[in-house]
């Protein structure tokens, strides 16, 4: 059968551009690592453009809101892009997505981590134009580990930013926590309460994701994984922030978001801060990547990042 059809031009097409390098850091040895990212963005036929001759038109006019996705893992290393695909829906809204890699917990040892997440949001500023980034407007969003670093960059809390991409600011207007373990010592005192089990999986609070991201002394190390702990960074210049946590997490207490919520609230700061509790949800189970949870989502990212007066 022959048919002629006229699906129209309304969708722009999905372009994804990998292996974009944002930072050169250290790891624990000393040697330098490349950190990379991925950038998705809804920009028309980029392979027809190149192909014109015409890559070089003004992009200004078609400058969007950036989230920056921050995978998990618990920070002993995760593929940038093994999630961007759940992604994907954000960028149907409008929204450029970059998602990065940034130094495990083999790599460096906190607080480098949360540097590797605010370099990658001044490198989207330093080179908002190129990727069609509207540059007052930038979220971030993770999951687990990564959700504990996206709500440690809404803090936007100084002290973290290094030499690469001075000039450019690394706060954001929005954050979105999935179960991230925004709380140090209290995701240790779990642990350590599991590992009276002697068929846990960790055997020593050193061997704990929190533990082997802080390193050093374990005699000392709840006292310094406070450094780590978002409450104490809790403060007016924070960004509105989108927290959601399964009510069934074996791995991260739900306790740890209620408790960061309530202190948010208790900081005179209840307005900034929405906390959604999923039914039955375990740790990253496909209850956040719902119809229903990614609406939530994007009337989250839409009120502060596509709103005419930045908030």
């Amino acid at each position: 059968m022959r048919y002629t059809i006229d699906p129209g031009r309304k969708r722009p097409s999905v372009n994804f551009i990998d292996s974009i390098v944002y930072s050169r850091r250290p790891d624990l040895e000393g040697n330098m690592l490349d950190l990379e990212m991925s950038i998705m963005l809804q920009n028309g036929n980029s392979e027809m453009r190149m192909a014109a001759g015409c890559e070089g038109e003004d992009r200004k006019k078609y400058l969007k809101p950036a989230i920056l996705w921050v995978p998990g893992g618990g920070y002993r290393g995760a593929d940038k892009n093994l999630m961007t695909a759940e992604c994907e829906y954000l960028v149907e809204e409008g929204y450029v997505v970059a998602s990065i890699y940034y130094r495990s917990s083999a790599q460096a040892k906190w607080p480098e981590q949360i540097k590797d997440v605010k370099t990658a949001i001044r490198f989207l500023r330093a080179n908002a134009e190129k990727y069609e980034i509207d540059p007052d407007r930038i979220g971030v969003m993770g999951r687990s580990a990564g959700g504990h670093l996206s709500a440690m960059a809404g803090m936007n809390a100084e002290g973290f930013d290094t030499e690469e991409w001075a000039g450019f600011s690394s706060d954001v207007q929005a954050a979105y926590d999935m179960f991230g373990p925004v709380d140090f010592v209290e995701l240790m005192e779990a642990d350590e309460i599991a590992m009276k089990d002697p068929n846990h999986r960790w055997k020593t609070v050193e061997d704990t994701h929190a533990g082997a991201i802080m390193g050093g002394d374990p005699a000392t190390m709840k006292e310094r994984a406070k450094a780590a702990c978002v409450k104490y960074y809790i403060s007016p210049k924070m960004a509105p922030i989108l927290i959601m946590h399964g009510d069934a997490d074996p791995l991260v207490p739900t306790s740890i978001s209620e408790e960061f919520y309530q202190q948010i609230c208790d900081a005179g700061l209840e307005e900034r801060a929405d906390l959604y509790l999923l039914k039955h949800a375990g740790h990253g189970t496909p209850e956040f990547f719902q119809p229903e949870t990614k609406k939530i989502v994007v009337e989250f990212f839409d009120r502060y990042l596509k709103s005419k007066t930045p908030q």
